[in-house]
């Protein structure tokens, strides 16, 4: 496994486990300033609405500290072309860890990643169910 390649699998960890309770600063601060988010009912499009959809979902319980969730990573492939990159992996969102844990959804994360001055980071994240 390459540097590229660990560097990639941890930002994508890192965003699920900031996603569950981590600071919402270094959550958006792991995508680029432009960076797009495309899920079924969701299309963000940079950092600051990014923010305010986290913001929004930490509001209603859904995920955040105190809300006994966790994003679960699995099977994840890696490819590295220059200072672009690509990842396709599987996730599972799990509730009610902390008293009856079951997995409430599960789907891809397809995403896009650009090498910065500062690092790799999230361009673009598509999420689909199933």
């Amino acid at each position: 496994m390459s540097g590229d390649d660990a560097a990639i699998r941890n930002l994508v960890t890192r965003l699920a486990q900031l996603a569950d309770g981590g600071d919402l600063d270094e959550y958006v601060d792991l995508f680029t300033a432009d960076a797009r988010w495309e899920m079924p009912g969701a299309n963000l499009e940079g950092r600051e609405s990014l923010r305010a959809g986290a913001v929004e979902r930490r509001a209603a319980g859904n995920v955040g500290p105190g809300s006994n969730t966790r994003h679960v990573i699995t099977t994840q492939v890696v490819t590295v072309d220059g200072d672009r990159a690509f990842s396709d992996a599987y996730w599972q969102f799990w509730v009610n860890t902390a008293s009856e844990p079951s997995v409430a959804l599960m789907g891809i994360y397809r995403d896009r990643l650009v090498r910065t001055d500062r690092g790799w980071k999230l361009a673009q994240r598509t999420i689909s169910y199933g």
